[in-house]
């Protein structure tokens, strides 16, 4: 088992409370500055420190100090509920043909649960052999790749997303400038259908194909911040765009390839 943590003391808790089945947890955090260690250290946990380099490169780093041969990674804002943590120790105490599984989300959007709003199908792989899993360089987005079939188990994560605007704000921010940048160094170009036209094609589809007027006003407002984190990406790469065109030099958050590592422009 493995979390990775930075300044979590709000979540960490809970996280470690549902996870105390496993044969070993590894927590590798980033010199939190808050009480995340102090709280941690009540529990039956290894505690590993090491500097951020992004999330794929701290994951891949976990992965090689774990001993046992599956290997079950989870956030610290999420819960391993008892009915998700006895099927995997079910699924586990048989020989398995494949290298790993994915696991369904079930998504808390400031204190209830998001059912639809393009959350309905969030899946992700964090089960899985440990040499045979391995997380892509890339700053956002990275899922974990596995070679062969995934199947998906029926019991989902808790995932306690954001519990208010002050959590989510930072993070939102930080997501549409990596995805930017990300998208600038992948070569890709941003007109007016990506600028205007993805957004609000984003909010039709999750707001009315994906049912999130059924989630109500937590629908509305969470359909209305994935649209608006698109404008604000696609916005963003039109920048770039521009004023790569114009021969501006463009001051990208630092990406060092060997380590997944991003810094916003000034920072050593």
């Amino acid at each position: 088992m493995i979390v990775t943590t930075y300044n979590e003391e709000v979540n960490i808790a809970g996280c470690l409370e549902s996870v105390q089945w496993a044969d070993e947890v590894l927590l590798v955090d980033s010199y939190s500055t808050d009480r995340t260690l102090e709280i941690a250290a009540g529990y039956d946990v290894k505690v590993l420190q090491r500097e951020y380099f992004g999330s794929a490169a701290q994951k891949n780093w976990s992965i090689d100090r774990v001993s046992h041969d599956w290997v079950l990674i989870i956030d610290a804002d999420e819960r391993v509920p008892p009915p998700l943590a006895a099927e995997i120790l079910r699924t586990l105490a048989t020989p398995q043909q494949v290298n790993g599984f994915s696991i369904r989300r079930e998504n808390i959007f400031i204190d209830k649960v998001v059912r639809h709003s393009g959350w309905s199908t969030d899946k992700v792989v964090r089960l899985f052999r440990r040499d045979k899993g391995r997380y892509p360089n890339r700053r956002v987005h990275a899922d974990l790749e596995i070679e062969g079939p995934v199947p998906v188990l029926r019991n989902p994560f808790e995932h306690n997303t954001f519990r208010s605007f002050d959590q989510y704000f930072p993070k939102f921010l930080n997501y549409a400038e990596w995805g930017a940048a990300q998208a600038f160094r992948d070569g890709r170009k941003a007109g007016f259908t990506e600028v205007a036209g993805r957004p609000f094609w984003r909010f039709l589809r999750t707001y009315f194909l994906q049912l999130g007027f059924l989630d109500g006003r937590h629908g509305l407002v969470l359909c209305l911040l994935q649209s608006f984190g698109v404008f604000l990406k696609y916005a963003r790469l039109w920048e770039y765009n521009i004023r790569s065109q114009r021969g501006d030099a463009i001051q990208l958050p630092a990406f060092d390839d060997s380590e997944s590592t991003w810094k916003r422009p000034g920072e050593s």
